[in-house]
């Protein structure tokens, strides 16, 4: 057994094997990082939404009581110039609350859609980095078995999966697919 001479290809298996093995630990890695960032930013924009709601809420209220406001005026006298002026007063408020809740809920949307575009982007790098984990741990089990049963073919199998494996690592950052 220790007579038998090592062919030389199997030493460039090993090679590519190891290659293949580090993108695929890096792609593991780089994957999981975005979709924790997918997650995270999927959180964040539903908190906005949330938020976003809430103040429609609020607007909805200030809304409703100037209308009620408006209507109450035409039922008071003309001759009650106070009452008239402190209703005109309030609903003078109120018109500067429901602008203020209108132009916050504006913000705030717009927040929540750049969370969800946040989220998107992560899902897209993530999706492609899994991709390339896929590919590459399968040329790792095809060059294992190549290297085994001394099979060159299976060697070449590996390295053309690889090769796919490697061209989804690289989408995975760039995104070019």
């Amino acid at each position: 057994m220790a007579d038998e001479k090592k062919e030389p290809w199997l030493n460039y298996l090993a090679l590519t094997t190891i290659i293949f093995a580090v993108a695929a630990t890096l792609s593991t890695f780089k994957g999981g990082g975005y979709s924790t960032r997918s997650m995270l930013s999927q959180e964040q924009a539903s908190n906005k939404w949330s938020y976003f709601q809430s103040k429609s809420l609020k607007l909805y209220l200030y809304e409703t009581q100037k209308d009620v406001m408006e209507l109450d005026t035409k039922r008071i006298p003309k001759t009650d110039a106070a009452t008239l002026e402190a209703y005109q007063k309030k609903m003078a408020d109120y018109e500067q609350s429901i602008k203020r809740y209108e132009k916050e809920k504006a913000d705030i949307q717009n927040d929540a859609k750049n969370f969800e575009a946040l989220r998107d982007e992560a899902q897209k790098h993530s999706q492609a980095f899994g991709m390339a984990v896929i590919f590459l741990q399968i040329s790792i089990l095809l060059a294992s078995i190549g290297a085994l049963i001394k099979r060159k073919y299976l060697w070449y199998l590996a390295m053309g999966v690889g090769v796919v494996g490697l061209f989804y690592f690289l989408n995975g950052f760039l995104l070019f697919l």
